[in-house]
C-alpha cells in the first residue's frame, strides 16, 4: 500500500512538472556552469611574478590564502589588473581584493543587465559572466562581522534577476538586504546574497531533479571554505526553495552553525540525521505557499524527498504565519523575518 501511494505521488509530481499546475511552469533545460573561473588558462600561463600562480582548478582556498598572504600590495594589484575575473572569483583570495577585481570586471562588461551591479559602493564578492551569469554580494562589513549569513536562492535567479525590482523578496539581493536591515547595520552582522550556481529556469524537469543542485552544492561548499580561510565566522545559511536542495546536498561540508530552509521542496534527505551536519536545522513554510502542493517524494529521479517543515523531519520550526506566498518569508514586518534575524544573530537557543 505504501509503495502504491508513493507511485501515485510520483505520478502526481511528474504531472505537475509537465502540465505546469500548482504554480509550476515548464522550464528550459540548463547546463550547469562548473569549474574554475573564466580567464584561468591565461592566469596559469602568466609568469609576471616570476613564480607559479595557484591553479584555480585545483588549489584549495587555504592554499590560495597563503599565496596572497606572501604577496605585497603591488604584486596583488598587478594580478588584479591582469586577471580581474580570476582574482574576483578565487575563493581564499582577500575579500577586499575580490571586491576591487569584480568592480573592474563589471565595468568592463558590455552587458546592459549588469550596469547596476557596477555602481559605486556595491561589494560584489563573486561575478562569473558565463551562462546566465552568477553573482555574490555582501551587505555590511564582512571583515569585522561577528555574525555572518549566506542566502541561497532558488529557481529563475541569475545575474539579470539577482536584484530585480519586481518580487523583491524572491531575489537573493532583496532577501539579504531585508535580513541585514532587520538585524541592524550596527549589530556586527553581515549578509551575503549568493547566486553562485546555475538555477533552474521555470519549474520544470530541472527543478524536479537534482543535477543543478549537485553542481551548485560543490560551488557553495568551496565558497564557504573560502570564507573560512579568510577568517570569516562560520555562517548561518538561509536556503529558499530549490536552494534548499543545494543546501541539503552540501550540508555536511558547509561548516555552518545553522541551516534555515524556507519554502522547501525537500533536501534530498529523509530527516535531519540524513543531512550529516552538526548545524542546527530550521524550516519555515507558510500556509499559502504553493510548494505545499508539490509531493514531497523522491522516486525514479523525480522529487527531493521529505518535507523539512514536517514534524517527522526533525527540524526546528520557524513561525511563518505572516508570510504570504512562496516569496514572502523575508518581507518586512513578518514573524518569519524576525525569527530569521534572531537566528542570524545567535539569539535563539
Amino acid at each position: 500500500m505504501r509503495r502504491f501511494a508513493r507511485t501515485l505521488a510520483a505520478v502526481a509530481l511528474a504531472t505537475t512538472v509537465v502540465a505546469g499546475t500548482a504554480g509550476w511552469a515548464s522550464g528550459n533545460t540548463q547546463q550547469a556552469v562548473t569549474g574554475p573561473p573564466p580567464g584561468s588558462a591565461s592566469w596559469r600561463a602568466d609568469g609576471v611574478l616570476g613564480r607559479e600562480l595557484p591553479d584555480p582548478g585545483s588549489a584549495t582556498p587555504e592554499q590560495v590564502r597563503l599565496f596572497f598572504a606572501g604577496l605585497g600590495e603591488r604584486e596583488r594589484q598587478v594580478l588584479l589588473e591582469r586577471h580581474p575575473s580570476v582574482v574576483g572569483n578565487l575563493d581564499g583570495a582577500p575579500l577586499e581584493l575580490r571586491y576591487r577585481a569584480n568592480a573592474r570586471a563589471l565595468r568592463a562588461s558590455h552587458d546592459s543587465r549588469l550596469t547596476r551591479l557596477a555602481a559605486p559602493g556595491r561589494q560584489i564578492l563573486a561575478f562569473d559572466p558565463r551562462g546566465r551569469g552568477q553573482v555574490a554580494e555582501v551587505f555590511g562589513d564582512l571583515r569585522s562581522a561577528r555574525h555572518v549569513s549566506v542566502v541561497v536562492p532558488g529557481s529563475d535567479i541569475d545575474a539579470g534577476t539577482f536584484d530585480r525590482k519586481n518580487d523583491v523578496y524572491g531575489t537573493p539581493a532583496g532577501m539579504a538586504q531585508s535580513l541585514y536591515a532587520e538585524t541592524g547595520p550596527g549589530s556586527g552582522s553581515a549578509v551575503i546574497a549568493w547566486a553562485g550556481y546555475t538555477t533552474p529556469v521555470g519549474l520544470g524537469m530541472d527543478a524536479a531533479t537534482g543535477g543543478l543542485a549537485e553542481a551548485g552544492a560543490g560551488r557553495l561548499t568551496r565558497f564557504t571554505e573560502g570564507l573560512a580561510s579568510d577568517g570569516v565566522p562560520s555562517p548561518v545559511v538561509f536556503c529558499h526553495s530549490y536552494g534548499s536542495v543545494v543546501c541539503g546536498l552540501a550540508a555536511s561540508d558547509l561548516g555552518a552553525t545553522d541551516l534555515v530552509v524556507l519554502g522547501s521542496p525537500g533536501m534530498r534527505a529523509d530527516d535531519v540525521a540524513g543531512l550529516h551536519t552538526g548545524a542546527r536545522v530550521w524550516a519555515a513554510k507558510d500556509d499559502t505557499d504553493w510548494i505545499d502542493d508539490v509531493p514531497h517524494v523522491r522516486v525514479a529521479g523525480l522529487g527531493h524527498g521529505a518535507d523539512p517543515a514536517d514534524e517527522a523531519f526533525g527540524a526546528r520550526r520557524v513561525p511563518a504565519r505572516d508570510a504570504k506566498g512562496h516569496t514572502g518569508y523575508f518581507a518586512p514586518g513578518t514573524d518569519s523575518l524576525r525569527a530569521f534575524a534572531a537566528i542570524a544573530e545567535g539569539d535563539v537557543r
